[in-house]
């Protein structure tokens, strides 16, 4: 069940913004690339409804809201999302991490519930029904954001806390955030049958999570020094035993034969910050979400200056915002390199001059064809695609496959959770503290041949 919103006609003022570019994106997404940024759309009379602007042959529907579920006073800050791959249930439900904080109510403090208790949330959503409900709750579970399914059938997810609040009791010890396994009901897929915090894999401002054909967890600290880690349980789809490690770059640099170096694991489920620079591993400014796809592991780096990767400001020296995506190879020769970039193969965002660009990347989201799907953490967030079977024309080591699917027209907004489940043709994706005051949980759908009334 979604609560469909059909395409409305812009005013004529917003027209040059939506006027598809000539390249055609083929797959199961096929797609023209939108020609810009929703700079000034967030007057649309429209957006609660239709808040991306999306390519023609495409519709945009609201799967679940805060009219359908609201657990917190302020914005209910839907963050990263995970459907249900495997067993009799497969596709139907997607499950939510609430990414709220304690404090005051606002933009970095919303843990106040409208029932009177606080806390982070897992949610879930019933793609068949349109039923919303909370999976389970706890007052000391502080901005939660990453979440995958495993291929054991149980669900991780993660505090992104450089300095914990709220401590969790079954590990006093840890100074950040942690991960946790949520078990579901066997005969309820929307209810827990129990969590359990797995500390050997890390105290630290966590994010983005990924698991390989090995079961093998991949978890990054969200710090403008951040690292990225590797977790090697003992026993496959026991993550109470194992070693963390943590990507070195040889030589000093950022791109180039790696390795990943052992870690003190008493450190780690203290401080895991601590325990990679005591190893030197490599730092990178602000590592956000994972994607696996094959045998290649992409790192959404909010802030990287591939020009200066010294910098960590986010804004490179002529005032750009920047941001780049890293690829780790997995296999018997680990490296790294910069495989998109602001400045690159892709343009310098300015929002002064309303010029379009990629900066301030978040989220990843593995395609149904093979492509690497992202969103911005930034004013008018846009979603991306790159395809890194496509050529390097010029030459200069960053493929050219780069192309713009879809902009936020709702300003204070951000995109967030983008996933791919069953169907090929839609794409699931949250508007996190929207400036509606509704956040909600979006599908965007390729129609089918011959019905090509897309959403504007």
């Amino acid at each position: 069940m979604k609560i469909s919103a059909l395409a409305l006609t812009l005013a004529a003022a917003f027209a040059v913004n939506v006027h598809a570019a000539a390249t055609v994106v083929n797959g199961s997404m096929s797609f023209n690339p939108i020609a810009a940024s929703a700079y000034g759309m967030d007057a649309d009379p429209g957006i609660a409804a239709t808040p991306w602007v999306i390519p023609e042959g495409y519709v945009q529907s609201i799967v679940s809201d805060e009219t359908r579920l609201d657990i917190y006073v302020a914005n209910d800050w839907y963050d990263m999302l995970t459907v249900n791959e495997t067993g009799q249930h497969a596709g139907r439900y997607l499950y939510r991490t609430h990414e709220v904080r304690g404090g005051a109510i606002g933009i970095d403090g919303n843990s106040l519930r409208n029932d009177d208790s606080s806390g982070g949330v897992v949610s879930v959503v019933d793609l068949k029904t349109g039923v919303a409900r909370e999976v389970v709750g706890r007052a000391d579970w502080e901005a939660l954001d990453g979440i995958v399914w495993t291929p054991w059938r149980t669900v991780l997810f993660a505090e992104e806390v450089g300095t914990a609040a709220r401590p969790d009791p079954d590990a006093p010890q840890a100074r950040a955030g942690l991960v946790y396994e949520l078990k579901l009901d066997k005969h309820d897929p929307m209810s827990a049958a129990s969590v359990t915090v797995r500390p050997m894999l890390g105290a630290l401002a966590h994010e983005g999570l990924e698991i390989d054909a090995k079961g093998n967890v991949y978890v990054i600290d969200e710090d403008r020094k951040g690292s990225i880690y590797k977790f090697v349980p003992t026993t496959y789809g026991d993550l109470s035993g194992g070693r963390l490690y943590a990507l070195k770059v040889m030589d000093g640099g950022k791109t180039g034969a790696a390795e990943w170096i052992a870690l003190d694991m008493t450190q780690v489920q203290i401080k895991a910050h601590a325990a990679a620079t005591a190893v030197g591993a490599t730092e990178y400014c602000r590592p956000e979400d994972l994607e696996r796809i094959d045998s290649t592991l992409y790192v959404a780096l909010t802030c990287e200056d591939v020009d200066n990767p010294a910098n960590t400001r986010g804004k490179n020296a002529a005032g750009f915002n920047v941001g780049a995506v890293l690829a780790v190879e997995l296999g018997e020769k680990t490296s790294a390199r910069y495989v998109v970039a602001s400045g690159k193969n892709t343009p310098y965002e300015n929002h002064a001059t309303a010029t379009t660009g990629f900066a301030k990347v978040d989220n990843l989201a593995s395609g149904p064809d093979g492509k690497l799907w992202m969103v911005e953490d930034n004013d008018y967030s846009d979603i991306w695609v790159y395809d890194p079977r496509s050529k390097d024309a010029n030459g200069d080591g960053y493929k050219d496959g780069v192309h713009l699917f879809a902009s936020l027209k709702d300003k204070p907004a951000e995109g967030s959770g983008i996933y791919f489940g069953k169907d090929p043709h839609t794409l699931y994706v949250n508007v996190q503290h929207s400036g509606t005051g509704n956040d909600k949980t979006m599908a965007i759908t390729r129609q089918h041949k011959g019905n090509n009334q897309g959403n504007k």
